[in-house]
């Protein structure tokens, strides 16, 4: 069969497939029906891309084919759309600086409490087992793994639903919901409800992993603080299950480990504050409200957003909003590879909640609450990559300045990280495996600080990792940037549910240095991924449909909008006004 073809009509780009000749009747049905499927799979995504970016022309007041009535709308004549004037106020990426920063320190919050909560059970798990009499070692695993399993589900639902119902009362119910389910755990009456409600606690803390990133694409058109964001962003990510371990660690030989839940409850009443005060930043939703106002001021008024005037029927909401993530991992290889890559990472870091208390306590006797003290590299080596990720972003900086040719492909923007931390990664897993045993020391009666410090590489590799590649995958699908990163979340934290099973068998049949070795060596494989992407990036974008259709409609409202700025300064500069002023 020969190639596809990509060809350039109308909204976006469209698949062409030359006949082909297979002599097998079952061959020749199972092509037709998988062609059928890539049709209808990117037929759905250029409706997607092309939808999105009406709505984003009309919202910016960009005029289509130098019109700007409602027309491109069905069933909209007559009606006047709504869009941001210059410099609005109330757009989000015109948000004072002040106002930025508090929904960050708020976005960084709400995933702190979801991180935390994670991994919150990790040293607390054989004091519950204690009390209810659970003593098989594959369900010691659950507490968390039923958890990731409600990540698995709520970013593919709460992703794409931000995408459509904005962000602020999203973020503010799945908040409260998290909150209900973690004192429901503290209240815990025995094991199976225990597992129920951390599932319920997993699905409605994934809510901030998804919403977050598409709150700092709505605030930050620009590329460089979008980025330094998603940094700080990924800091919290980490910092937010290292904590855990300490918590619980001290909480459970101490006042019991139903503490180690109401600690947690405590943190995301605080929280909550902040998480009432979010305002929406989901430009759409925005205009809508403010086309409701008019409206409500003025019944006769036909004003109405570009969101508002689109289909927004249930079969729309299944086939292309809901369904965006998974279209996502199955046919943009941009995406599938940084999931895979991602998975694996996420994976081993939940799978060290198994294996450190089989290192530090087993190998080396100490408490539970010392050897959550034993992640805390893990958190040092995570602020060190912030000023790595900071110099690459001034070197790259730079480069532009200069105009160097691979300071502008897009894989130098972020990438080049990705491709330091995967070594980084893998040696800090042989470094782990190698030098946890009793008989190596690194000072006198501090024999486990060996170890300890292996934690250093594997929290930089690890954060370099993260934020390399997701800002790669959100500045890739920009408008869908909440969908790109909630199809990673899901898919990483499938892989974070099944392998930490597979921990203590794996460590006890292969002994700490082979089961690390082999960790490490996965991760050798993996880590080509972010050199393949700056080998061939740039053609597998110029490959890829979903990146098509959102590159064209991306270039070609920005062009509109340049002449629109052009023709306002050239009416400005005679006198005239225009009368085409956005409402």
């Amino acid at each position: 069969m020969s190639n596809p073809t990509v060809t350039h009509a109308g909204l976006g780009p469209e698949l062409h497939r030359e006949p082909t000749h297979v002599s097998s009747k079952t061959n020749h049905r199972q092509d037709s029906g998988f062609t059928h499927f890539a049709e209808l799979v990117q037929s759905i995504s250029n409706q997607d891309a092309a939808t999105r970016y009406r709505e984003e022309e009309a919202d910016n007041g960009i005029p289509t084919d130098d019109t700007t009535d409602s027309s491109q709308f069905q069933g909209a004549e007559g009606k006047t759309v709504i869009s941001w004037k210059l410099n609005d106020p109330e757009n989000p990426y015109n948000f004072p600086q002040w106002r930025k920063s508090v929904i960050l320190v708020t976005a960084m919050a709400t995933v702190m409490n979801s991180t935390m909560s994670s991994a919150l059970p990790s040293m607390a798990i054989p004091y519950m087992a204690k009390e209810w009499g659970v003593t098989t070692p594959t369900q010691l695993v659950l507490p968390i793994s039923t958890f990731l399993m409600g990540y698995v589900f709520g970013p593919i639902v709460w992703g794409p639903l931000s995408e459509r119902f904005g962000r602020r009362y999203l973020s503010l119910g799945c908040f409260l919901a998290f909150m209900i389910w973690t004192l429901a755990c503290a209240l815990a009456p025995n094991w199976p409800a225990m597992l129920v409600f951390r599932f319920l606690v997993g699905i409605f803390a994934s809510a901030p992993i998804a919403i977050v990133t598409g709150i700092l694409a709505d605030i930050f058109s620009d590329t460089v603080q979008r980025g330094r964001s998603m940094a700080y962003f990924m800091v919290t990510t980490v910092f937010g299950p290292l904590l855990a371990p300490i918590i619980s660690g001290f909480c459970s030989t101490t006042i019991g480990w139903r503490w180690t839940f109401w600690v947690s409850l405590i943190f995301a009443g605080v929280t909550f504050v902040l998480v009432i005060l979010l305002p929406e930043t989901y430009g759409p939703v925005l205009l809508s409200r403010r086309a409701a106002k008019i409206r409500k001021a003025d019944p006769k008024a036909q004003v109405y957003s570009a969101a508002e005037l689109e289909p927004h029927d249930m079969k729309q909401l299944v086939t292309r909003v809901l369904t965006r993530p998974i279209r996502m991992i199955l046919t943009e290889l941009i995406v599938t590879a940084t999931c895979l890559y991602l998975s694996l990472i996420y994976s081993i870091f939940y799978m060290s909640f198994q294996a450190f208390p089989i290192i530090f306590q087993n190998v080396y006797h100490l408490s539970p609450g010392v050897t959550g003290l034993c992640y805390l590299p893990i958190g040092a080596g995570a602020l060190l990559s912030l000023p790595v990720f900071f110099a690459y972003d001034r070197i790259l900086r730079n480069a532009k300045a200069r105009g160097t040719s691979w300071s502008k492909k897009e894989e130098f923007r972020r990438v080049p990280l990705a491709a330091l931390g995967g070594p980084l990664w893998v040696v800090s897993l042989f470094w782990l495996g190698w030098t946890s045993r009793s008989s190596v020391s690194f000072v006198a009666n501090c024999r486990y600080t060996r170890p300890m410090i292996a934690g250093i590489p594997f929290g930089m590799g690890f954060m370099l990792i993260f934020m390399a590649l997701l800002n790669y995958i959100t500045d890739a699908y920009e408008i869908f940037a909440a969908s790109a990163n909630a199809a990673a979340s899901s898919c990483r934290s499938i892989f974070a549910v099944v392998l930490p099973l597979a921990t203590t068998p794996m460590f006890t049949r292969l002994g700490i240095d082979g089961a690390c070795s082999l960790l490490a060596g996965l991760s050798l494989i993996m880590c080509a991924i972010p050199f393949i992407f700056i080998w061939k990036g740039e053609e597998i974008r110029a490959r890829s449909k979903f990146c098509i259709a959102l590159k064209e409609q991306k270039l070609e409202m920005e062009r509109r909008n340049e002449e629109q700025k052009k023709r306002a300064e050239a009416a400005a500069g005679s006198g005239v006004v225009s009368d085409k002023e956005t409402v």
